[in-house]
């Protein structure tokens, strides 16, 4: 065809030449691949990611090198493709360098990130004119099988393993309480599975937090991360005022959770709002308190690019202070100026007040008791120089002698002691020898609501040892906890859960807890939406199930339907439990399993091992041999 002597314009919506958009594609494929360190959470879904992305870039490159002029069709899905790329880009980077925790409690929803990016793939993928394009046969059939794959991988909901999950829902729990029922060894093992309990590793997720909680993806839990991160600097002993920083949410993004702050307004170092900008040798600028803290310390490198400072003056930035003062005001965001709030009294000394509080827990006043345990109360909550301190004062014994006391107020803020105590593992033994756990269980029958709440998470608590399992089991513990699980408040349902989960690895108690009645209870749980716990009910159900006694009770043709309408219609995770009880059950009594078979089991089956989490399309692949065997 003859051209004339008029330019072609671009084609209608193309923003890129042909030749800078696989140039942009390639580029964004690469800086994606640069990313080979993950979390924990996502490592093997980050993996599987990078190794599509590389299988992509033959085509990329293929059309680069042989730059055939693209149809608007051919445009329009390598520019989809591109922006693929780039939300891949930016979800391995955030799997890079984000918060471990904000990964592993926003698992889920960093799953459907994954899913989207997927998603994207196959969008730009399907209906790829390959014959315009002219790509080799092989390279068509590479792609046209990793979209395949694709399509298969955006169906997978994969979730936590149910260690990980588990110690994450007790932390959680904790949390909620005045005192706190997570106990050291969990989060020492959530430590070590989180890869936090170096300074570095803190350190840098203290920065990942800070970084979230000014950016437009702050999450639901950010209150919830931030606590434990705490717990977690608190078990590693980190000094956090002059190492790492304190963590919160600003008042003015509790105002406006929506608020997104301009980089440049944040500090390097603090990553919280500049009052007071000052720029250093190298041109950057900081908060002046950061800085000179920095400077103070020895430091003569910039934080952010280590150069060395030619000097360590300081220079106000006063056009930046102007802009965060003007923005600050246009958003109604509050901060607090340098000199505005007067110096904090100094702290109380513990090593002088503990030992004084015990000595008041026996004082003939109770006034004075109801005083001093509620002090102890507070101070043996998450520090563990504190709770040393208390015990080698001889206050447990002390606090036992208060728990008879027929003062509710008393006996509630005693038994959350006892229970902020019980964290250390050397005082689970103390607390169980000394006599505790009869008068923690009366306090669980007749205590206070919240008295009953934390006496069970303080069996829970005690009950990490196998000695003090029997202890509780034979001391008639397990009853009242069934009928808090029953009867109680949502958050003495799921304390009386974990406490009972735990007590049921002792064999006698799983016969124990049926006779109290907490079948019933089970059941109950496993229609109560309100409470959300038909994960906890059955994990104790599969305990049950693995006791040839207690399976008997356990299995019958009622809670097998209520397995195959869970295996149907429940969540990914409620799956998983309802398949690993089902198949617990069905390796006993085949007739149990001709009657899920007979309620639709094995349509639900095939689904759950198609496009199930990997546990559960193990165990739904059991089952499938399980049934094949009973027919």
């Amino acid at each position: 065809m003859l051209r004339t002597g008029v330019a072609e314009a671009e084609p209608s919506g193309r923003q890129l030449s042909d030749g800078d958009l696989l140039d942009e594609l390639l580029a964004t494929a690469n800086s994606a691949r640069a990313f080979q360190e993950f979390r924990q959470s996502q490592r093997k879904e980050c993996f599987n990611l990078l190794r599509w992305l590389q299988l992509l870039l033959p085509l990329v490159q293929e059309l680069r090198e042989s730059a055939p002029p693209l149809s608007d069709d051919a445009y329009h899905r390598l520019a989809l493709l591109g922006r693929a790329f780039q939300a891949a880009r930016r979800l391995l980077r955030c799997c890079h360098d984000g918060s471990k925790i904000y990964l592993t409690l926003e698992s889920e929803a960093v799953m459907g990130r994954f899913r989207a990016v997927y998603e994207k793939i196959n969008t730009a993928l399907d209906g790829m004119p390959y014959a315009d394009l002219g790509v080799s046969d092989e390279v068509k059939e590479q792609v046209e099988l990793i979209n395949t794959q694709l399509k298969r991988s955006k169906k997978r909901t994969d979730t936590q393993d149910m260690e990980l999950a588990m110690d994450l829902m007790v932390i959680l729990q904790s949390q909620e309480h005045d005192g706190n029922n997570a106990d050291r060894p969990i989060l020492e093992r959530l430590a070590k599975r989180l890869e936090l309990q170096s300074l570095a590793d803190l350190r840098a997720e203290t920065m990942a937090i800070k970084k979230l909680i000014n950016s437009s993806e702050r999450a639901d839990s950010t209150s919830q991360m931030v606590d434990l991160l705490q717990r977690l600097k608190a078990i590693a002993g980190v000094d956090e005022k002059n190492i790492l920083g304190e963590v919160s949410i600003p008042k003015y993004l509790e105002k406006c959770p929506s608020l997104v702050i301009p980089n440049d307004f944040l500090c390097p170092i603090s990553l919280e709002i500049m009052t007071d900008p000052v720029i250093i040798a190298t041109g950057r600028t900081y908060e002046r308190r950061s800085i000179q803290k920095w400077l103070d310390a020895g430091q003569k490198t910039c934080p952010k690019t280590q150069q060395p400072l030619a000097h360590l003056s300081l220079a106000p930035n006063y056009a930046l202070k102007n802009l965060i003062m003007q923005w600050c005001d246009k958003n109604k965001v509050e901060i607090q100026l340098i000199g505005e709030s007067p110096p904090p009294e100094p702290p109380e000394d513990p090593k002088v007040v503990i030992p004084s509080l015990v000595k008041d827990l026996s004082s003939p006043h109770l006034d004075v008791q109801r005083k001093a345990v509620k002090k102890i109360r507070t101070l043996s909550k998450e520090n563990p120089e504190n709770r040393l301190l208390v015990t080698d004062s001889g206050g447990i014994p002390a606090l036992i002698g208060l728990l008879p006391y027929p003062d509710k107020k008393i006996q509630e803020n005693t038994v959350t002691s006892l229970l902020n105590l019980s964290i250390d593992e050397g005082n689970k033994l103390l607390i169980a020898k000394g006599g505790a756990i009869p008068f923690i269980i009366e306090v669980l029958r007749n205590g206070s609501v919240e008295g009953q709440e934390n006496s069970a998470a303080a069996l829970f608590s005690l009950s990490m040892v196998d000695e003090n399992k029997v202890a509780i089991g034979a001391l008639g513990g397990i009853a009242p906890l069934v009928d808090l699980l029953q009867n109680g408040t949502i958050r003495g349902k799921k304390d009386a859960s974990t406490a009972i989960f735990n007590l049921m690895l002792n064999n006698p108690n799983k016969l124990r807890a049926i006779e109290a009645g907490i079948l019933p209870a089970l059941l109950k749980l496993l229609d109560d939406n309100k409470a959300a716990m038909v994960d906890e009910a059955l994990s104790i159900f599969l305990l049950l199930a693995s006791h040839s006694t207690c399976r008997a009770e356990v299995g019958t043709d009622h809670f097998v339907d209520m397995l195959v309408r869970i295996i149907k219609d429940g969540t990914p995770k409620n799956k998983e439990c309802a398949l690993s009880v089902l198949l617990e059950l069905g390796l006993a009594n085949n007739a149990l399993m001709a009657h899920a078979l007979c309620s639709g089991l094995h349509d639900h089956l095939a689904d759950v091992a198609k496009n199930g989490t990997s546990r559960a399309q193990r165990k739904a692949n059991s089952l499938i041999q399980l049934a094949r065997k009973c027919s």
